[in-house]
């Protein structure tokens, strides 16, 4: 049977429809998010261990959830988030309930701590082996041919460049058949000039050549300049002294690019070997917030190599250490001795991360200890936000608030 109806009053009958049947849950997870990202957010309250959603909070401050846990009772645990009103929730709605502070966000906040603390410390990556660089494209490297000859061996390899040599004959092939550009065109699916510039290309290696764009030269003003404080000092200067006076003189380029020309173009010292660039503080902490299982025979080098360097970033991998192992093996009972000896490292960055665990010790200590965790938590945000997309963003709160019940 057929009726006849509008999409407005089939959103209001969904809209109508009876909540699910209300639980009784013994651990809630509760996390934020987005309705409006960057601007408005809502609180998602789920059974921790059925993972079913309990039911979807239009904001995500106290006060809005301060009501339901006070309907709850009966809840004993609370996986929250980072967010400081739902531990104010807790406090003033479910006293009797453990809170667990999500692992998860912890790592992440030391992390950034890692970074600022290699960050201040980084004279001591000075002299350092540089990771090993990838090969450059072989169409990028220049080779000696004579002029005017290509050698065979220098053409351009890689993916795009096979993608050229087949469609370049592809298109030669079926003009030679006596076909217009306009039916090569209609034939292939491509664009007219698409293959236009197929049939003008003298040589397929032209079309992977084109790729490469011209920049516009900024260090072109300053070579003089650079000459001569080069042949001046007879290259008894450093490459970062140089970039430093240009720069004082106009030039906005990178260090790497007047680098890079003076040791392609100018005439370098007897028994002189560039020194290897740094490596950066971003690569650093990787080295030092990794297991050390995932990293390569050159990076566990490179690792020893700042470690026995900088006393104070061997006491940071150390500490790191320390806490991975808390987060893999729940240990928390740990935690107290480790903010201890991070608070008294003075390491910028780790150590306030540290004292700042103690303004909620407890729950983070749980975290660390127990088996809740907010993974499911998550899970229904990610729900909430597929069906967000489904509706376009033109949804209003009540209505997503039924579809993520129905839908759990």
């Amino acid at each position: 049977m057929e009726i006849a109806t509008s999409r407005t009053t089939l959103l209001r009958r969904v809209t109508d429809l009876p909540d699910p049947a209300a639980t009784q849950p013994r651990a809630v997870g509760v996390d934020d998010f987005a309705l409006r990202r960057g601007h408005v957010y809502g609180t998602v309250v789920i059974d921790a261990e059925t993972h079913q959603v309990l039911d979807p909070l239009p904001e995500r401050d106290a006060a809005t959830l301060v009501p339901w846990l006070a309907a709850h009772p009966e809840t004993e645990v609370v996986c929250r988030g980072r967010a400081g009103a739902y531990a104010e929730a807790a406090d003033i709605a479910a006293p009797q309930a453990l809170q667990v502070a999500d692992r998860f966000p912890r790592w992440q906040n030391l992390a950034s701590a890692v970074e600022k603390t290699v960050a201040d410390h980084r004279s001591c990556l000075r002299d350092l082996p540089p990771p090993a660089s990838e090969p450059e494209p072989a169409w990028e490297t220049p080779a000696d041919t004579a002029p005017g000859q290509a050698a065979e061996t220098d053409y351009p390899t890689g993916k795009f460049a096979e993608r050229a040599r087949a469609h370049n004959s592809l298109v030669h092939d079926l003009l030679a058949q006596g076909m217009s550009l306009r039916g090569v065109a209609h034939h292939l699916g491509w664009g007219r000039h698409t293959v236009q510039r197929y049939a003008r290309a003298a040589r397929w290696q032209d079309m992977v050549k084109g790729r490469k764009r011209q920049l516009p030269n900024k260090l072109g003003p300053f070579k003089p300049y650079l000459a001569g404080r080069w042949a001046e000092t007879e290259g008894n200067v450093t490459i970062l002294d140089l970039h430093w006076e240009i720069t004082e003189r106009g030039f906005c380029g990178h260090y790497s690019t007047v680098r890079d020309w003076i040791r392609r173009d100018l005439p370098q010292r007897e028994g002189f070997t560039p020194a290897p660039p740094p490596p950066s503080a971003r690569q650093v902490t990787g080295w030092l917030t990794r297991h050390p299982a995932s990293l390569a025979e050159e990076e566990k080098l490179h690792r020893k190599a700042v470690l026995d360097r900088c006393p104070e970033l061997a006491s940071a991998a150390e500490l790191t250490s320390s806490f991975a192992e808390m987060l893999i093996t729940l240990s928390g009972d740990r935690l107290p001795n480790r903010i201890n000896e991070a608070t008294a490292a003075g390491l910028p960055g780790i150590s306030s991360f540290a004292a700042g665990l103690n303004n909620d010790l407890d729950a983070v200590t749980a975290g660390l200890t127990t088996d809740w965790n907010s993974g499911p938590v998550e899970g229904a945000v990610n729900r909430i936000m597929m069906l967000e997309r489904q509706m376009f963003g033109r949804v209003g709160f009540p209505l997503l608030r039924k579809r993520v019940l129905l839908a759990s």
